[in-house]
């Protein structure tokens, strides 16, 4: 038995993921440091290297875990429904939750465009490559379960057209310095869905 199997060693590993997870969020792969990781975590520095080999495997298990909760609230949000939300309003922002995040709704043009340079910046990190067509692949079988939920039919290649005229909307408005992106992106989708 190692440490990290341990209750304790399991604990003080997920305290780290979560750590670096926050830190993802508000500052980007940039954010994510050992001593950073360790301070917020409020664990040894010396902890990040013992329970992880490197800094690419702590950033894999943060966008990992970051994704995975992401995915949790979209299914428990789905799973809560009821009747009067069964509507295009409510269809539509549950996928802008899951393509621009929750913090979208209320952080404008910041939130977005830490989210989006995470999502460019990855291919710079070669180690995600695996775990970002999984966290994709997921993401788009849950955009098919919500859109089937709200009786919508949609093939694989018709999500990805929505998902890419989303993305594309969402760039021109960064680039535009519009403050409210989640606003243009859900113009798109209103006018593909609504």
């Amino acid at each position: 038995m190692t440490a990290a199997s341990t209750p304790k060693g399991e604990r003080r590993r997920q305290a780290l993921v979560e750590a670096a997870a926050q830190l993802l969020a508000e500052g980007g792969f940039e954010a994510i440091r050992h001593r950073a990781v360790a301070e917020r975590a409020a664990l040894p520095l010396a902890s990040t290297t013992y329970y992880f080999n490197s800094l690419d495997e702590l950033i894999s298990a943060a966008v990992e875990h970051a994704a995975q909760a992401e995915l949790e609230a979209g299914r428990r949000r789905l799973a809560e429904l009821t009747e009067e939300h069964h509507n295009a309003d409510s269809m539509i922002e549950l996928m802008l939750d899951l393509l621009l995040g929750t913090r979208s709704r209320d952080g404008g043009l910041d939130q977005v465009l830490l989210r989006y340079e995470r999502l460019v910046g990855s291919p710079r990190r070669p180690y995600l490559a695996p775990l970002m067509r999984e966290l994709s692949a997921r993401l788009h079988d849950l955009l098919t379960e919500i859109l089937a939920h709200f009786g919508v039919d949609i093939g694989r290649q018709h999500l990805l057209e929505l998902i890419m005229l989303v993305d594309g909307a969402v760039v021109n408005a960064l680039i535009e310095s519009d403050p409210d992106p989640r606003a243009t992106a859900r113009r798109v989708l209103h006018s593909r869905l609504g």
